[in-house]
């Protein structure tokens, strides 16, 4: 019978993380609760766990297996070869109710030294299959892990386990330890979205619907300032405007149409209103700037973009200083590599060659981005 500890009412939870630990390593199963049902997990570098995970999934329901990583930086040692698309994916749907597969062609690395028993098992069909469960307790378990684990759970069936009664009845016995974590936030299997090269499809549709994936996978543009109240939103809201004469849709469409832009400020306050010099120069251009609201650079803000466009080098060596791994992601917006100058506290003289400065660049960056 599997020993089940109930988090709520133990004593002291990092024991039971230390445990759970401790039998996955020896190649033990445990079942975990996780956002979106309860999952039963091994080692993936002990074969011994792999061989009763498998025995486990021909006496059940059970869809194919996944490879769980701590997060997006972890996915790309088992595909090198992932795309921009899938490492924007990675990036937003981790941790979380996503299970992303790639194409066998594009994984390696970390991947090969598996045994042939865990690829069989979390890449059929010639797809891996990776995960990152957002369950603090499957989070923490994933951290002390000096390997990945194999998560198996149920997917297509009518009755999927969402509390630990209902696992100990899937399950049976097959566990070493079932941990009671309560009932699962969703109560559903997590999504699946195939990605293959610069393109996706969702395989399983379920908590996150496929309207929301493809939200997900859109570029998002996001331009900084200091303060986010002049320079940051007219090139926000310029370049808004040209993508959708480029693409001939409305800004409401930008979205479906795989594009997101936003502003933020390296040391705005949150909710600042637009200076007026900048809501008139719009204004002119037929763009209403009135309801901007300054927000702040937040490490989620810069981790959710892809296009990072600063107005100075200043300001590109203040976001890399807090974020040296973004460094791929951030570049200075103007073209030539110079400075656009804060017009604040100066004459509309200086807010208008502000503009057109801004202006200038975003219509040669345009052209960058859709020049094939």
């Amino acid at each position: 019978m599997s020993k089940v500890v109930e988090l709520t009412t133990a004593d002291e939870p990092r024991d039971v993380i230390h445990e759970a630990v401790q039998l996955l390593s020896e190649g033990g199963l445990v079942c975990l609760p996780s956002e979106t049902i309860y999952l039963v997990a091994c080692d993936a570098l002990n074969d011994a766990g792999l061989q009763r995970l498998a025995a486990l999934r021909q006496n059940i329901p059970a869809e194919n297996c996944s490879l769980a990583v701590r997060d997006a930086d972890a996915a790309v040692d088992f595909v090198p070869e992932m795309t921009d698309l899938g490492r924007r994916l990675c990036r937003r749907c981790w941790p979380g109710p996503v299970t992303l597969s790639f194409d066998q062609s594009a994984t390696g690395g970390a991947f090969d030294a598996f045994s042939s028993v865990c690829q069989a098992a979390v890449m059929p069909e010639g797809r891996l299959r990776l995960s990152a469960p957002a369950n603090e307790f499957v989070q923490a378990v994933l951290r002390l892990m000096p390997n990945p684990l194999v998560l198996l759970g149920i997917q297509g069936a009518a009755d999927v386990p969402q509390t630990a009664g209902e696992a100990a009845i899937m399950y049976g016995d097959a566990a070493d330890l079932l941990i009671d974590g309560g009932p699962c936030r969703y109560g559903e299997p997590a999504t699946e979205v195939h990605v293959s090269g610069d393109n996706w499809d969702v395989v399983f549709e379920s908590t996150v619907t496929e309207r929301t994936v493809r939200r997900l996978a859109s570029h998002v543009y996001l331009f900084v300032c200091t303060g986010n109240t002049c320079r940051s939103p007219m090139a926000e809201a310029l370049f808004r405007k040209m993508l959708t004469e480029r693409l001939g849709c409305t800004e409401d469409e930008l979205a479906d149409r795989g594009h997101i832009v936003a502003s933020a400020g390296i040391a705005a306050a949150m909710g600042g209103r637009p200076s007026p010099e900048s809501v008139k120069i719009l204004q002119a251009k037929g763009i209403d700037l009135n309801q901007h609201a300054s927000q702040p650079l937040t490490g989620n803000l810069l981790q959710a973009a892809d296009h990072v466009y600063t107005m100075t080098s200043g300001h590109r060596d203040s976001i890399l200083y807090e974020a040296p791994l973004a460094e791929e992601r951030v570049t200075v917006l103007s073209r030539e590599g110079g400075d656009i100058s804060d017009p604040i506290g100066c004459g509309m003289d200086q807010y208008v060659e502000c503009a057109n400065q801004i202006e200038h660049n975003l219509k040669a960056l345009i052209e960058e981005i859709f020049e094939d």
